[in-house]
């Protein structure tokens, strides 16, 4: 990743930026990290990046995928709980549930989601499956990617040619997260799984 950074710069900061935001699995507590440590002379002894335009291009990018994101999920969810939701233990009647709660903690969800490591590439789905206003949820994942980067991308400025072991340590804290959010979504699928044998008026 370093190679592509320093060699295609804003333009590969981009792309992966739009690829993290469509869900698949870009490391960016690694990228904005490195595009942070970039800013400095600490990595290939030359400045080659400004910070400002790290955030911008890394904003835009993950609001583009994201959007994709959420679209699709917008578009195809209800479609899917529908046709194969069974499969899935799930039902339109949770779909209206999840619309619920969106519409009560969504924006919380959305920009809290942004902030958490493994979460942030993923919370665009249930966004669009819920049906979550698309303005709102523009104005958050703007807002909320970027923080995430300015974050990244300032631990990086500051860690200079030591960003390495920085990204390593942010990249480090995701696993009890994942671990985390497993067990959760375990728990929910068991005690779904025990409602749907239970019966309809459980």
């Amino acid at each position: 990743m370093q190679s592509l950074i320093t060699h295609d710069g804003y333009l590969a900061l981009f792309a992966l930026s739009v690829a993290s935001g469509l869900c698949l699995p870009v490391p960016t507590e690694v990228l904005y990290v490195l595009a942070g440590a970039l800013c400095t002379t600490g990595v290939t002894g030359q400045v080659q990046m400004g910070l400002g335009p790290v955030l911008v291009y890394s904003t835009v990018g993950s609001l583009l995928g994201a959007v994709g994101a959420y679209e699709v999920a917008r578009v195809l969810g209800r479609a899917l709980v529908e046709r194969y939701g069974k499969w899935l233990l799930l039902s339109p009647r949770d779909l209206d549930r999840a619309e619920a709660f969106f519409a009560r903690w969504g924006a919380l969800t959305v920009l809290l989601g942004r902030l958490v490591p493994v979460v942030h590439g993923l919370i665009s789905l249930p966004a669009g499956v819920a049906g979550m206003d698309r303005r709102r949820f523009w104005a958050l994942t703007t807002v909320g990617s970027l923080a995430w980067a300015a974050l990244l991308a300032g631990l990086g400025y500051a860690a200079g040619s030591s960003w390495g072991a920085v990204s390593h340590d942010v990249h480090a804290a995701q696993y009890p997260v994942a671990i985390l959010i497993v067990l959760v979504l375990g728990f929910g699928l068991w005690h779904r799984w025990r409602a749907l044998r239970r019966g309809p008026h459980e």
